[in-house]
């Protein structure tokens, strides 16, 4: 009943449902390119190179152009999707597990385990996110394992504290206090009767998460810290496009509107899913 009510809701939600659509066809496009577009994101062609939209080159129509090594971008631009979202999505299933479980455990025994955690916490808070990202990818290198674990290892906080908090709650519940009278165990309370409560907020956290991690993965491969060349993503497309936005603009704008409509998507969605969640609560 509840998949029911939420599902009747987005389709009340005009910006919500876009969104939603928006986010399926990226993955689905992301995911499906190379059978539909079977152009190679990494051939050069130094004779094609900085064409327009819509340009004939000796090796085929480029729809969104070319880049200055005569690479097609639409080809880059999809790939580049696939690895955000790949990046993102990894990302994000660490930081969920990791920050999740963590909260738990803070919020469901309390006294010094929920005071270690905490300090950590906020330990981990008081750092900024790219001198965290420097640190790291300075001392094990640039990789998309290393930008992943980087990703996933600095925004677990948001998880933590968002279940410490309530977990607080239910602990103190008659359902929770009655299933340990039983003499159910710890692992077995928390799975059954804490963690599905929790879900909810989980799933809103982790829609919100996303498009911060995407922007969070551009940001660094727009700063040479990210995934390397010729291994194309959005931040490195809108690297290489900065320094031809006189002559060749397309270069930058066009991986620069799916970043930003993506971001937009994943917080309109995230903004619905909240609203929701807190309704039927």
């Amino acid at each position: 009943m509840r998949r029911l009510h939420l599902w009747r809701e987005l389709r009340r939600a005009p910006l919500a449902l876009f969104s939603f659509a928006f986010l399926a066809l990226v993955i689905l496009v992301a995911a499906t390119y190379p059978l539909w577009y079977p152009v190679s994101p990494l051939a050069q062609d130094l004779l094609g190179s900085l064409q327009p939209p819509l340009a004939e080159t000796r090796t085929g129509t480029h729809l969104l152009g070319t880049d200055q090594l005569g690479r097609d971008l639409l080809a880059r631009v999809l790939l580049g999707a696939r690895i955000s979202l790949i990046v993102g999505g990894v990302a994000l299933l660490i930081s969920l597990v990791f920050g999740s479980l963590v909260g738990l455990l803070a919020g469901y025994f309390g006294g010094w385990v929920d005071a270690v955690i905490t300090g950590v916490t906020e330990t981990v808070m008081a750092l900024p996110f790219i001198v965290l990202a420097i640190a790291v990818i300075g001392a094990l290198g640039s990789s998309t394992t290393v930008v992943i674990l980087t990703l996933g290892l600095s925004s677990w906080v948001g998880y933590a504290k968002l279940v410490r908090a309530r977990v607080l709650e239910l602990r103190e519940e008659d359902y929770v206090i009655a299933a340990f009278a039983l003499g159910q165990r710890t692992g077995r309370v928390l799975w059954k009767h804490v963690l599905p409560n929790v879900a909810p907020l989980i799933i809103v956290e982790s829609t919100l998460l996303l498009g911060t991690l995407i922007l969070a993965e551009a940001g660094l491969s727009f700063l040479g810290l990210g995934i390397q060349p010729p291994t194309p993503t959005w931040g490195g497309i809108l690297s290489e496009g900065q320094m031809y936005v006189a002559v060749a603009p397309w270069i930058a704008i066009f991986p620069g509107v799916f970043l930003l409509l993506t971001v937009l998507a994943t917080n309109f969605l995230g903004d619905f899913l909240r609203d929701a969640v807190s309704v039927d609560s």
